[in-house]
């Protein structure tokens, strides 16, 4: 088992593929923070995705995993906090991309755009791949001061 927690998270159109990540997770010895919703009734994303961003912020997960219906509007709430870098995958390349150059600690799915297998496959490099650092250090550092 690793020592990495993970939070998740999502609203009702992303409910389906959380569970499946969640239960992904688990099986590859991940700690998990389920942050919500619990069910498909119709709730808004960016609680959840404020939910995300205080738990990265606090320390409470290292990384982590929202859903929504189209992945676009969890992913803009989850950005607003600083110390976040949530990306909006479709490909396992962008999953990686999104570690190895920009150091993402959340990665985003369209529970209604992306099919399981492909969203687990992203999951898995997006959990497997390192910050590359050197030039894109700074970059991601600028993340943080927008002024």
């Amino acid at each position: 088992m690793t020592s990495i927690t993970v939070a998740i998270a999502s609203d009702h159109a992303g409910f389906e593929l959380k569970t499946s990540l969640k239960q992904r997770l688990a099986d590859l010895g991940y700690g998990v923070l389920d942050l919500g919703t619990d069910g498909p009734r119709s709730v808004d994303y960016p609680d959840f995705g404020f939910a995300m961003a205080r738990a990265i912020g606090a320390g409470k997960a290292e990384k982590g995993v929202l859903v929504c219906g189209s992945g676009i509007g969890i992913s803009m709430a989850a950005n607003r906090y600083p110390g976040v870098r949530a990306a909006l995958v479709h490909d396992a390349y962008g999953a990686r991309m999104s570690r190895r150059h920009n150091d993402a600690n959340v990665i985003c799915f369209g529970g209604r755009t992306i099919g399981g297998d492909v969203a687990e496959d992203c999951l898995e490099q997006f959990l497997n791949t390192e910050f590359e650092g050197g030039r894109h250090a700074d970059r991601v550092a600028k993340l943080s001061r927008p002024e």
